[in-house]
C-alpha cells in the first residue's frame, strides 16, 4: 500500500509494525537519521495546526530529510490547476506528501495521481495519524490486550469518532462511541463498515446515546473538541446544548476502571468537552499522546516509503 488515507485501510499487522517502529523512534528518535538524507517531504495544510505541523517537520528532520511547507495560497489550485496535475508536480520534487485539509475526496484524488506516498494528516472524515498516536499510547499503558478492554469515545460524532471506530475494528477491540442522537451521531455508513470489519477481527462496535453506560468500566475515555472549523453560530449553539451531558468530568472518569485513562487529541477547551480537573489530572495521558504524533508520523513515513505496508482492499 502506497498511501495512508484511512485508518481501516490498514491491517492489524500493519498497525503493529507501525506501532513497533514508532516505539523504537520514541526511544531513539535518530535511529534512522540517514533514511531521508538529501530528500524532501512536502507538507500542505489548508487547516491550521500546532501538533501536526510540529510533529511532521520534526519527524522528517529525525529521518535526515528536509521539508517544504506549502500553504493553500501558495498553490495554483485556487486558480484552476487540477488536483491531479498538482499531485504529479509534487511527485517530481518530493519523496512523500503530508496533507491536512477539509475534503477526504481531495486527499484521495491526490493519492490516486501521485507516484509518492501521501499521508492524510486530517480531513473532515478521517485522522489516521492521530489514531496511531492514540493506540501507541494505549499500548504503552495496557500492552496489546485490546480484546478484553473497553475503549470509549464520547462527544461529537466527528472525524475522530470515525477514526476511533475504524482503529478499534482493525485491532479487534471493544469500542463504544457515545454521542447525542441525530445530527451529531457518527456517520451510519462508517458504523456499518466498521461493524462488518469487526466481525472478522473479533472486535465489537457499539454506538450509544447513554454516556454513563458508555463510560462504565471503560479502560479509556476519549473526547475531542465540540466545535469544528466551519461550524455556523447556529450549529455551535445547538451542538453545545446537545453535548452538555457528554462533557468528561470527574464523575464520568469515576465510572471507568481503576486504571482507566483520559485521552484527547487536542486542542482542548477546558470547561466544554472536558473539565480542567480531568485533563490536567493524574489519569490524563494527553501529553504523551501528543508526543507520539511525531513518533507515529515518523514510522508512517519510514514504512510507506520502504513499501512495507500491505494494507487491505479499500
Amino acid at each position: 500500500m502506497k498511501d495512508l488515507l484511512r485508518t481501516d485501510h490498514l491491517t492489524r499487522e500493519d498497525v503493529e509494525l507501525l506501532l513497533d517502529t514508532a516505539a523504537r523512534f520514541a526511544d531513539a528518535p535518530l535511529a534512522e537519521r540517514s533514511f531521508l538524507a538529501n530528500e524532501t517531504v512536502v507538507i500542505h495544510m489548508t487547516k491550521p495546526s500546532t501538533r501536526t505541523r510540529l510533529a511532521s517537520e520534526t519527524a522528517v528532520a529525525h529521518l535526515g530529510g528536509t521539508t517544504i511547507f506549502v500553504r493553500a495560497d501558495e498553490l495554483q489550485l485556487g486558480r484552476g490547476e487540477t488536483i491531479a496535475d498538482t499531485a504529479r508536480i509534487i511527485s517530481g520534487y518530493a519523496k512523500a506528501l503530508i496533507i491536512r485539509t477539509f475534503a477526504q475526496s481531495d486527499v484521495d484524488e491526490l493519492a490516486a495521481n501521485a507516484t509518492i506516498p501521501v499521508i492524510n494528516a486530517l480531513t473532515d472524515d478521517e485522522h489516521p495519524t492521530q489514531a496511531l498516536a492514540d493506540w501507541l499510547t494505549i499500548r504503552e499503558k495496557f500492552g496489546n490486550d485490546f480484546n478484553n478492554r473497553k475503549f470509549t469515545y464520547v462527544g461529537d460524532g466527528n472525524n475522530m469518532a470515525h477514526t476511533w471506530l475504524e482503529m478499534g475494528a482493525v485491532l479487534g477491540a471493544h469500542v463504544v462511541v457515545a454521542t447525542p442522537a441525530g445530527k451529531w451521531a457518527p456517520d451510519t455508513a462508517v458504523v456499518a463498515r466498521t461493524r462488518e470489519l469487526a466481525r472478522s477481527t473479533g472486535g465489537t462496535i457499539e454506538v450509544t446515546h447513554d454516556v454513563k453506560s458508555a463510560c462504565r468500566d471503560a479502560s479509556v475515555i476519549y473526547t475531542d473538541v465540540w466545535m469544528s472549523m466551519g461550524d455556523s453560530e447556529t450549529d455551535r449553539a445547538e451542538k453545545s446544548a446537545a453535548l452538555a451531558e457528554f462533557s468528561v468530568t470527574d464523575a464520568l472518569m469515576n465510572l471507568a476502571t481503576p486504571d482507566g485513562i483520559f485521552m484527547h487529541c487536542l486542542p482542548a477547551h477546558r470547561g466544554e468537552e472536558v473539565s480542567a480537573g480531568v485533563i490536567d489530572g493524574p489519569r490524563s495521558v494527553v501529553w504523551r499522546e501528543a508526543y507520539h504524533r511525531r513518533t507515529t508520523i515518523q514510522a508512517a513515513l519510514f514504512h510507506l516509503i520502504r513499501g512495507d505496508i500491505k494494507g487491505r482492499l479499500a
